[in-house]
């Protein structure tokens, strides 16, 4: 037998379940390129992105500096978003 030296032996496979295999692979590659993205996945990480910035000073002079950050300010490497 052909496979005999293998420690598993793989059956013979079709050309086209081949084929087929090969291209659910490449799609699958295709899509989890951080480029592209579905329309809904763009809008969370927009509005993450609107959301993530420093209070505006008008709000420290209001409160009297009580309130001096953002408290919900997040890092891009230390914290997940939770896709």
């Amino acid at each position: 037998m052909f496979y005999s030296s293998y420690k598993y032996a793989l059956p013979p496979v079709s050309s086209s379940l081949l084929f087929a295999a090969i291209l659910v692979v490449c799609c699958c590659l295709f899509l989890a390129v951080s480029s592209h993205k579905i329309f809904r996945i763009k809008r969370f990480l927009a509005k993450k992105q609107k959301q993530n910035r420093p209070i505006p000073q008008w709000i420290q002079m209001k409160t009297g500096n009580k309130i001096r950050h953002n408290f919900k300010r997040r890092h891009w490497r230390r914290t997940e978003l939770g896709l």
